[in-house]
């Protein structure tokens, strides 16, 4: 499945297509898309392919095309503090996609069929929270610290308070009252393995869940019990992409988004007493002290360092010089048409090599001026804050999530 678009040099090519295409329609799934590269979750060897739009596969390693992933992310309409469900999570890319955007508060949980992949998974993701570019520079507009509804008004006023009291030492005063939230503040996947049909039966529901695989008609039913209600659950039914939302206890509506192909899901396997094994899901913990003050801090400094970089932002390019030209006159002249004389309007020459003559200079001019600077390496300005805090290496390391650079 795939080939919808023309494949990309890179990933911001294959991105443009999208965009182009109009699969991916929204600024937030975008920026998603561009933060993280698809070429990263590609076996070496095979990362020629990555930018195409195509399925691949590699043994259980699998990524569906791109233009699917773009439709389903646009269609599970994410947003900050919701809890997400994977269902045959794969290599983690789109749910490492989702986590930006849900940001630190929401829940990112997937269920994969294979153990090699879920290592797999977990690898790639151990390598984007440590070596990606977008994980520290991604910026958004102020927001206030209370629409993290997640967060309760106590933590939120703790963590607060240590971050004024690291601030005011460090990096001057702060408006508690416009804490930046980053445009990709990161809630973290957790992967278990699985058969995505043997969930127990008392697990929690969630607000956005997508199935990776094709899902029968008969386990339809059993997919929505998992969706809250105002969910969206977005799976293949019958070769049709499907979004469905739960309206009420009992009532669904559904629209068909795309025509895909994919393969079934995998049904359930028995045990030699003949009982399947149930798979629990990872529990919804409230997050520590300790994680909600580096959450505070870095968004935080995040705020500092954009502002401190805004005057930087407006730069205008430069003009390129218009050329100036001159109307050409016209000469009436006259002319024997047999026994008449006939007006007969001509441009003057003299202008017309006036104005060759100018383009000519202007051509020179502009030859004559220096080309355009290459554009300096962008700058990890929130790190560089980090590291010089008055703080143990440790601790500044755990602010950095021990990222290497």
């Amino acid at each position: 499945m795939g080939g919808a678009v023309s494949a990309g040099e890179d990933n911001d090519d294959l991105i443009d297509n999208l965009k182009e295409a109009q699969y991916i329609r929204t600024e937030r799934v975008e920026q998603a898309f561009r933060a993280i590269d698809r070429g990263d979750y590609y076996l070496e060897g095979y990362r020629d392919n990555a930018y195409k739009d195509l399925a691949w596969k590699h043994g259980n390693i699998h990524l569906s095309a791109p233009c699917i992933y773009s439709e389903v992310m646009e269609a599970l309409s994410l947003t900050q503090g919701l809890s997400f469900l994977n269902l045959g999570s794969g290599t983690g890319y789109l749910s490492t996609m989702v986590g930006l955007i849900i940001g630190p508060f929401g829940v990112n949980h997937g269920v994969e069929l294979h153990n090699d992949v879920v290592e797999y998974a977990n690898e790639r993701l151990e390598e984007f929270i440590k070596n990606s570019d977008s994980f520290d520079r991604q910026l958004m507009s102020d927001r206030t610290l209370r629409e993290n509804r997640c967060v309760s008004g106590t933590e939120a006023k703790l963590a607060q308070t240590l971050v004024q009291g690291l601030s005011m030492a460090s990096v001057g005063k702060i408006n508690q009252s416009r804490l930046t939230e980053s445009r990709f503040e990161f809630c973290e996947p957790h992967f278990v393995v699985g058969n995505c049909l043997e969930i127990s039966s008392d697990s929690h529901q969630y607000d956005r869940i997508y199935c990776g695989a094709g899902v029968q008609k008969d386990h339809e039913n059993y997919m929505k019990i998992l969706l809250k209600v105002g969910g969206i659950l977005v799976m293949p039914i019958e070769d049709q992409l499907t979004q469905i939302t739960r309206t009420g206890q009992s009532s669904w509506e559904s629209k068909n988004i795309l025509a895909v192909s994919f393969a079934p899901l995998v049904q359930q396997s028995r045990t030699d007493s003949g009982k399947t094994d149930t798979v629990v899901l990872p529990a919804v913990a409230v997050r520590s002290l300790q994680d909600l003050s580096r959450i505070y801090i870095r968004r935080t400094l995040r705020r500092l360092s954009s502002e401190e970089e805004l005057p930087g932002l407006t730069r205008r390019r430069s003009q390129k010089r218009k050329r100036r030209r001159r109307p050409r006159r016209r000469i009436n002249t006259y002319v024997f048409v047999g026994n008449q004389l006939i007006p007969h309007p001509i441009d003057s020459e003299d202008d017309g090599c006036i104005e060759e003559e100018e383009e000519s200079k202007e051509e020179e001019v502009e030859k004559g001026t220096e080309p355009p600077k290459p554009e300096e390496p962008q700058i990890n300005h929130l790190r560089d804050k980090i590291l010089s805090l008055p703080l143990p290496e440790s601790l500044k390391a755990y602010l950095l999530y021990y990222r290497k650079k």
